[in-house]
């Protein structure tokens, strides 16, 4: 293990020691393009397990994840667990920049399974450990996430003039608003996941098995284990699919999955869901939820440091019933800017943020949280049967 540094775009630096895959030189950096991306933004996230779930997310693309739990590594990594979704085999399955640790374990793991330290080592992805992370956290709190790197140096001191390079490399570094990322996700071509009904007795009638079109903008793993686990036939789409091609395989619903980025340049995008609206049912997750929301005219923003974690409560405003959810997103939507035929499905308690839509006439829902979880509590997980309640609604099976 080496020196590692790591460096806000401010100028603030955390020694460490490093694990996983060795960081960038600074004698390299400047040959580093701004494709190459070594550096991102640097986030916290609050859950006390589920790193290789957090690692694998595609929506932590352009970022550098701290975990607030002190402790990490210690039960090892398990290609099951992968949240990367079903995407070219040749892209890693590490989807943010570098992590952050206060302790790392470098002990033995259960049978089968990797160490974290091999799994990042496999995938090109550095850590750093032994840094104070409460004060980083606090930091990011109080003063907003900003861009970071992860520098490994012979020396245990930098001079001024090394860090002066680094942070005139970093302001290259563009901002997380206005990064259109999900070109670097998700699937590059239509798959078709047939109905399983593994977890059914029996086939039910086949034109009670509904259909679910997902525009892959970067979609968790587990939210198709979700519709497999009840039973729906998937037809997975790139994200810059045509409504042409949509309506052509005759889906029940769309279902725009979460991603990475800035919603707002998604123009593709939100202009594909302006011309669904009407002609098929809607609902969102995370990404998704922002991209429809954008679509009926709402406007998003950049939050100060973001929902990051599984511990974060919402309220349901039709039934007045609160949940614990699992979240990852920097972007929220403008309450004040939604249509007037669009209800505020959720809230987030702690401070008041749009949470989920419903559309007071057109089968359109949304959510900004994770209801597959993973990692997270379950909670949310009906959301799912919400969604297929509301196309069975819909098409009067």
């Amino acid at each position: 293990m080496n020196n590692i540094f790591l460096i806000l775009s401010d100028g603030t630096i955390y020694p460490g020691t490093s694990f996983g895959s060795p960081a960038v030189k600074i004698a390299q950096l400047p040959a580093q393009s701004i494709n190459t991306h070594p550096a991102g933004e640097v986030v916290f996230n609050t859950s006390m397990t589920g790193y290789h779930e957090i690692m694998t997310d595609p929506s932590y693309t352009g970022q550098i994840v701290l975990m607030t739990y002190p402790h990490i590594g210690n039960y090892g990594t398990d290609s099951a667990w992968n949240e990367s979704g079903p995407e070219p085999k040749s892209r890693n399955m590490i989807k943010l920049r570098g992590l952050i640790v206060r302790d790392y374990y470098d002990g033995p793991v259960p049978p089968g399974r990797k160490s974290l330290h091999q799994f990042m080592f496999e995938n090109k992805i550095p850590g750093i450990s032994g840094i104070d992370t409460r004060k980083l956290t606090l930091s990011l709190r109080d003063e907003g996430s900003r861009n970071g790197i992860l520098i490994q140096s012979p020396s245990e001191v930098l001079s001024e003039a090394e860090v002066k390079t680094v942070t005139d490399w970093l302001k290259l570094q563009p901002e997380m608003a206005g990064q259109n990322l999900v070109s670097e996700v998700g699937t590059g071509e239509i798959q078709e996941i047939p109905a399983s009904f593994k977890n059914t007795d029996s086939k039910p009638a086949l034109q009670n098995v509904l259909h679910f079109a997902l525009l892959d903008c970067g979609i968790k793993a587990n939210i198709v284990r979700e519709l497999e686990k009840r039973n729906i036939k998937i037809t997975l789409l790139p994200s810059d699919t045509d409504l042409e091609k949509i309506l052509s395989i005759s889906p029940d619903a769309l279902l725009v999955s979460n991603g990475p980025g800035d919603p707002a340049v998604l123009h593709k995008q939100i202009n594909l869901l302006e011309k669904c609206i009407g002609k098929l049912p809607l609902f969102g997750i995370c990404l998704g939820h922002q991209l429809i929301s954008l679509a009926l005219g709402a406007k998003t923003y950049k939050m100060k440091f973001g929902h990051h974690g599984g511990n974060h409560p919402v309220r349901d405003e039709f039934t007045r019933k609160v949940c614990v959810t699992s979240q990852n997103h920097g972007f929220a939507v403008e309450a004040k800017t939604l249509p007037n035929d669009v209800d505020i499905w959720f809230t987030n308690t702690n401070d008041n943020s749009i949470e989920g839509i419903s559309h007071t006439t057109l089968p359109i829902m949304s959510v900004q949280f994770h209801p597959e979880a993973a990692p997270g509590p379950m909670d949310a997980n009906w959301i799912f049967d919400a969604y297929i309640s509301r196309t069975r609604s819909h098409k009067n099976i």
